[in-house]
């Protein structure tokens, strides 16, 4: 009887609370998780990696134990590290151990390997910091765990633990063309100009969170992709603002496309007001303090907005001005100078909102990947060319010839 009063008092309780509580009926009402909404895009995930454990030996028989396998980390096109993190949640990758000799099977067989798939383009560093390898290239394969040996005479026949670790996955974006510029200068209006990427655009700095990819297409249908990476601010060199998580993002680019407003930048009203070739310099200045060789890339500047002024003479100005570098660095403030200037391919001034010179900055682009591309092919054969002695043809060794010097006793 006290417990039907006490059931009847709770169902009470909670209907009346149930009023003033929110239901949801559908999913769409239904909110998403905090880490969906933060973490949209990753570029960087750390996890923990075991090598499965040797099997036992078996020392009455001179049975030897298995070997525990190890963990690798290979490289997968379409693949992100959101993929990696879905796929398994805990962030654990653990190989198999290796089964123990028996008098069935002296010999045990070893722990199935782990074999973690990632995108393109990662960099594995360990605990401290330390790089392990870069995955460039598809199929490419790393081994962050080694597997314990199993048990054998010399060590007792008792199998080995495997090794552990906690790595790092560090993911920096692959594409032809890296955009570089100052929040609100009109990078993803280009963006979304020359691909089918839709991303975010609004008139108020900081639209652009996480770097999108667009992928411009020509008639003949070749394919550049182009990077929209979030927009820099003074200080990034030193991880102020999205800081070194944007910059890592341009270190594997071909091409770097400078974007800058004509009508100069200011972030917030408080700070200085930066002219266009200001900002060319302070872009300058916060690559060349993050990482110098950044700057020894291929680059264009394109000075966007060109529709929202009347005088172009400020564009001759740019050029005039940038053409006489270090020269003219006179005039501007110290904090603003390089000690390393850009030497820009081309100069073209656009408006990404009216499509004005998005032909021939796409033309222009597509003309400079070709030409460099064709100029480190000439340099790797140069350089596989001088490896070889300089002999005429019918002095190089017979194929005999190197067969007995390959048999001789050294």
């Amino acid at each position: 009887m006290v417990w039907l009063t006490s059931t009847r008092r709770l169902l009470q309780a909670v209907t009346k609370s149930g009023t003033s509580q929110t239901s949801y009926t559908s999913k769409e009402l239904k909110p998403k998780s905090s880490w969906t909404r933060r973490r949209a895009f990753l570029d960087s995930m750390r996890i923990y990696v075991r090598g499965g454990s040797g099997g036992q030996g078996f020392p009455r028989y001179g049975g030897l134990g298995g070997k525990g396998g190890d963990v690798y980390v290979t490289a997968v096109k379409k693949r992100t590290l959101k993929h990696v993190h879905s796929a398994n949640p805990s962030k654990r990758f653990i190989a198999g151990n290796g089964d123990n000799s028996s008098k069935r099977k002296l010999v045990g067989d070893a722990g199935a390997d782990c074999i973690i798939k990632v995108p393109v383009g990662v960099t594995v560093k360990n605990n401290i910091g330390r790089v392990i390898g870069d995955l460039n290239e598809e199929k490419q394969m790393l081994r962050v765990a080694r597997g314990g040996l199993g048990g054998h005479p010399d060590n007792h026949f008792l199998g080995q633990k495997g090794q552990v670790e906690m790595v790092t996955l560090d993911l920096k974006l692959l594409a032809d063309v890296g955009l570089v510029g100052f929040p609100n200068a009109g990078k993803s209006t280009f963006l979304s100009a020359v691909s089918r990427a839709a991303p975010k655009i609004a008139s108020y700095p900081f639209t652009t969170i996480q770097p999108q990819i667009g992928v411009m297409e020509f008639t003949d249908h070749r394919q550049i992709s182009v990077a929209d990476l979030p927009g820099l601010i003074e200080g990034a060199h030193v991880n102020v603002g999205m800081g070194h998580r944007f910059l890592k993002h341009v270190e594997r680019t071909k091409l770097l496309l400078f974007v800058v407003d004509i009508n100069g930048f200011q972030l917030p009203k408080r700070e200085h007001f930066r002219t266009a070739f200001e900002t060319v310099m302070l872009l300058n200045k916060e690559l060349e303090l993050y990482k110098a060789e950044l700057l020894d890339k291929p680059s264009v500047l394109a000075i966007n907005k060109i529709d929202t002024v009347t005088d172009h003479a400020l564009v001759t100005e740019i050029r005039e001005r940038l053409h006489d570098l270090p020269d003219c660095l006179e005039d501007i403030d110290p904090a603003l100078r390089p000690s390393q200037c850009v030497q820009f391919d081309d100069i073209i001034p656009i408006s990404a909102q009216s499509g004005y010179s998005i032909e021939e900055l796409k033309m222009r682009i597509r003309e400079l990947l070709d030409y460099y591309a064709d100029l480190d092919l000439q340099r790797t054969v140069t350089a596989g060319l001088q490896l070889v002695p300089h002999h005429r043809v019918e002095s190089l060794p017979s194929l005999d010839a190197l067969e007995r010097n390959k048999a001789r006793p050294v």
